[in-house]
């Protein structure tokens, strides 16, 4: 029925937009925590922020959930949104900003594919931090689909992409 299309290669997920209790405290999270920028505010409503100046990756807003209490986690809903960074010194440098701050972390996985961090924001929204593996470096099955598995994720390794404290 719908074998006849194929969406375009090139496309890519914009942005997520998340219904938030609290937008001072998200902003917190998201722009003073992981460091995102915000590139538009609508008063005490709704910002949109950014990674290096795109118009958004994130919107958040309390249009439908000023002081409201978290999602079901048995509900339907977002899993998470996941973030990925450019190199795994990114994510150790996110990971060690996160201790730093005595923020709690969920989970930590090694894919094969790609390593993550897992945590909640202050709405109990889950959020994976990660990094992608070069492609070269994925396993395929015999079929031809990747080799996907979660393992648990050395930490300790991953602090060792920081540079050591002079």
């Amino acid at each position: 029925m719908h074998q006849d299309y194929s969406i375009p290669t090139q496309t890519r997920i914009g942005h997520v937009h998340l219904k938030v209790a609290d937008l001072e405290r998200a902003i917190d999270f998201y722009c003073g925590l992981l460091g995102f920028e915000i590139m538009a505010r609508y008063g005490d409503q709704a910002a949109f922020i950014s990674a290096g100046g795109y118009h958004h990756h994130i919107g958040l807003n309390t249009w439908y959930s000023k002081d409201a209490p978290p999602a079901p986690r048995n509900g339907v809903g977002l899993f998470h949104t996941a973030i990925v960074y450019p190199t795994r010194k990114d994510l150790a440098t996110i990971f060690n900003r996160l201790r730093h701050a005595g923020y709690p972390i969920s989970g930590a996985s090694d894919h094969g594919v790609s390593e993550a961090l897992y945590l909640n924001d202050p709405d109990s929204n889950g959020v994976e931090l990660y990094w992608d593996r070069p492609k070269e470096l994925w396993q395929f099955l015999e079929d031809g689909t990747i080799e996907m598995f979660t393992k648990s994720l050395d930490l300790k390794g991953l602090l060792g992409e920081l540079d050591p404290v002079k």
